[in-house]
Formats: structure tokens, C-alpha cells, sequence
């Protein structure tokens, strides 16, 4: 067996954790799959550890460690944008290739450490980055390089999704089930990121450049929480025959049809979609994503989006791969070429300006809830607005007074641009005889 590749993990939390135990028990098949020995020499710690191979150097030099030459891989698991970026920046200008799970950095940083690494002839490499286990950024990549990506639609929180199940299964008020999935660990304390939609942007953001050949821009994403979704709104969606999951879209659009505009649509929101539909059957904390592309369709990938294994799983396989091309080195090795992947799937010069869409340039259905004054003309009213307003309604269905003397009214829509929308909610909202803001909720039948 050739040389062995010598590794270093910074950050010893669940991740780095995960990752030490993921080698320990599976390295006779890492070694068989890869032609090499794999060991960890360092680890980045702020704290020492009792319970680490002695002969693996424990340390708080983090920048150090990015340095060394008894490294040659670096896998960054510490999180967050600043010491994480300054770390990776000098692993990479001392030569070494990176894996990292931090979607947030490379969502915000993603471009310059990209043409960092580039410039440098080194690797980063970031599966675990997106939905956990699931090795959706390879496939994204690899398996559909000959695909033309026309949208793609995630369950890419498992925080949010274990909420909108809970809330739907089981009747339980939002508040509440956060309450649960804070004390379970899959919510942190402070939970805005994953509850208002943050956590998906960052994880859209690494999808769509790859989808459509486009360079990172996380600033641009549409971003809408789940805070205000109600049970009164979960069990009128099931009535009709829809389920409301937290997604993240990336959608090509081609500038047909009234108002289109052409560009990409980057958004997370909560959407209304089939009972039926596979993506509405993933439940608790599981991701998904279903990815539409030519000539090849709809396919979906489904797995555990965290926890220590399934990050632990996809961090090696990166590993795996730059062990590879490290191999591929060596004089005596014919076993693999060195072939790269570039970083965002496209040749970074490549890469295209397209135009990210505008909130109000996007097009989708929608779910209304208007609450009104039982009063004759009410409805008429209503589907005159959005008659003028070239909206079309798909169904309506009128509910029992909640209060006495008002009802509350829901209207399905077919896809129309945001303007309109805004425009029509704008006119009902004026009317006398409506009596609260117009809830409204995306709608997508993912065909």
C-alpha cells in the first residue's frame, strides 16, 4: 500500500466526533476502496480530550494545524464565517486540499475561497455541507453533468420539517413543537436561523450555482419563515388536498408567458404541495430533494439531513475522493487519473451572469385565507380583484364563522406573477367587508 494520507480535523463536536468514530470502524473498507492508509494525526480542540489515540497531536492552534506538514487534508467542522475562513484560507495557501460542512461560509464566501483554492491547485470540498447524509452535491455534480437543470425543490432543514410534521400529525401549535425540537437538540436555542428560513438560503444558494452554472449568491435568496403558519392553515391545506412543507426552490425561468421575466428564482418559503407527492411523504427531521432536469426528469434523493453519522458519512466521502487524487500522485499508482470536478459543477470562467429574479418577478400559486363579513357580494367581490387582475382560482372553499357574523374564505390560485398578487391582495384588503390581513401561503403542484 502507498503512503498514507494524513488527516486533520478541526473542531471535536458532534461532527468532528462523528467523523474520528466513522474512521475507527469502517477503516479496513476505507483503505480497500481507497488503495491508501487514512489517519489523523491532529486535531483542532479548545479543550483536551482523554478519549483521543494519544498518538494523534491535540491542539488549540488551529492556524497552526492549517499549516503543517504532517497534514494533508484539513476538515473543517468548527462552523461559523470568520475563524473558519481565515482557517481554510491558510490551510489552502500551505497547499492543503479542505472538506468542510459549513454551508453558511461558503454560501457567504463560497466565491472568493473557491478562486482561492483554484489559484492554489488544491480541492475543497463540501458534500457535507448540504443535507447531511445525502450525497446530493455528487450527484448535482457528477451523475447529472449531462443534464440541463430546469428546477429543483428541497426539504433542506430538518428543524423546520420535524415542525410542520408534528404541527400536521399530531395538532400541536408551532410554539409548542419548537419548544420539543429545542429540548431534542435539533433546534438550537436560539432558533432563527432554521425557523425563518436562513439555514435553507445558505443550502440554496450551494445548489442552485451548481444546478445552473451561476456564481454563489446568498444575498439574493428570497427568504420566508415558518413563524406565521397556523394549525387552522395546516388542516384547511389537508382538506384540500395539499400538505405545507418549508422548501427551498431553484427555478429557471424562461420569460414566457404574461409578465415572465427570465432568470433564476432562489426561494424559501413555506409551500403548499400535493398529498401525493413524494417530497410531501418526507417527514420528522428527514431532507429531501427533488431535482427536474433534461433529458433525465424528476428524481429524488431523500436521507438524514444531520446528525453525527450521516454528516460524519458525507465528510468522508469527500475524503475518500481527495484521497484519490492524492494517490493518483504517486509514480507507481494507476488507479485513477486526478481528475478534478470543478467546485460549482461548471468551469469557473463558465460560470454565467444570469439574473437572479426579484421577489415581486416570481411566479408561483397560491393559497389565500380572507376573513370577511358574512354578507351578500363578499365572494363576488373577491373573485372580481383577482378576475381584473388576470389571477385565475383553481378552487375556493368557504368555512363555518370562527367569530360571529364572519367567515373565513379560502381561494387556491394557478401560478401568476408576485406583482399581481400583491396588487390584488393590496385591492381586498381594502374592501369594507374584509376583516383581517389576507394570509397567504405559495403553492407549487411540482409537475
Amino acid at each position: 500500500m502507498s503512503h498514507s494520507i494524513k488527516l486533520a480535523i478541526l473542531g471535536l463536536g458532534t461532527v468532528g466526533t462523528g467523523v474520528i468514530n466513522l474512521i475507527n470502524d469502517n477503516l479496513d473498507e476505507l483503505k480497500r476502496r481507497s488503495g491508501r492508509d487514512i489517519i489523523i494525526t491532529e486535531v483542532g480542540t479548545r479543550r483536551q480530550r482523554d478519549d483521543i489515540d494519544p498518538n494523534i497531536m491535540q491542539s488549540s492552534d488551529l492556524m497552526a494545524i492549517a499549516a503543517s506538514d504532517n497534514v494533508d487534508i484539513v476538515i473543517e467542522v468548527i462552523g461559523g464565517t470568520t475563524l473558519a475562513r481565515e482557517v481554510i484560507i491558510h490551510a489552502i495557501k500551505n497547499g492543503k486540499h479542505v472538506v468542510t460542512a459549513n454551508k453558511a461560509l461558503l454560501a457567504e464566501h463560497g466565491n472568493e475561497i473557491f478562486a482561492f483554492a483554484e489559484e492554489h491547485h488544491v480541492h475543497v470540498a463540501y458534500e457535507a455541507a448540504v443535507a447531511g447524509g445525502i450525497p446530493i452535491i455528487k450527484v448535482m455534480r457528477e451523475a447529472l453533468a449531462a443534464n440541463k437543470v430546469e428546477w429543483l425543490a428541497g426539504i433542506i432543514n430538518g428543524t423546520g420539517n420535524f415542525i410542520m410534521t408534528e404541527m400536521r400529525d399530531k395538532g400541536r401549535p408551532f410554539a409548542d413543537v419548537l419548544s420539543e425540537a429545542q429540548a431534542l437538540g435539533y433546534a438550537e436555542a436560539d432558533p432563527t436561523f432554521d425557523v425563518e428560513g436562513i439555514d435553507a438560503a445558505h443550502k440554496l444558494a450551494l445548489l442552485a450555482s451548481i444546478a445552473f452554472g451561476i456564481p454563489l449568491q446568498f444575498d439574493k435568496v428570497y427568504c420566508e419563515g415558518i413563524t406565521g403558519i397556523t394549525l387552522q392553515d395546516v388542516n384547511y391545506a389537508e382538506e384540500l388536498g395539499y400538505r405545507i412543507k418549508h422548501l427551498g426552490f431553484a427555478v429557471r425561468r424562461d420569460g414566457t408567458g404574461d409578465d415572465a421575466a427570465t432568470g433564476i428564482e432562489l426561494r424559501v418559503h413555506p409551500t403548499l404541495i400535493p398529498q401525493d407527492a413524494l417530497l410531501a411523504n418526507v417527514n420528522g427531521v428527514k431532507n429531501a430533494v427533488l431535482v427536474n432536469s433534461h433529458p433525465l426528469g424528476q428524481t429524488l434523493y431523500c436521507g438524514d439531513g444531520a446528525g453525527a453519522g450521516a454528516t460524519a458519512s458525507a465528510v468522508m466521502a469527500d475524503v475518500m475522493d481527495l484521497v484519490r487524487v492524492l494517490g493518483s500522485k504517486d509514480a507507481d499508482d494507476t488507479s485513477n487519473n486526478g481528475h478534478h470536478v470543478p467546485h460549482l459543477a461548471f468551469i469557473p470562467e463558465q460560470l454565467s451572469d444570469t439574473p437572479i429574479l426579484r421577489a415581486e418577478q416570481m411566479t408561483t400559486g397560491y393559497y389565500l385565507r380572507v376573513h370577511a363579513y358574512d354578507s351578500p357580494g363578499v365572494l363576488a367581490d373577491i373573485t372580481r380583484i383577482l378576475s381584473d387582475a388576470g389571477i385565475n382560482i383553481d378552487a375556493i372553499l368557504q368555512k363555518p364563522a370562527h367569530k360571529v357574523g364572519q367567515v373565513p374564505v379560502i381561494i387556491l390560485t394557478l401560478p401568476v406573477v408576485e406583482s399581481r398578487m400583491n396588487l390584488a391582495i393590496e385591492k381586498i384588503e381594502k374592501l369594507d367587508t374584509i376583516t383581517d390581513k389576507v394570509v397567504r401561503i405559495r403553492l407549487d403542484e411540482l409537475a
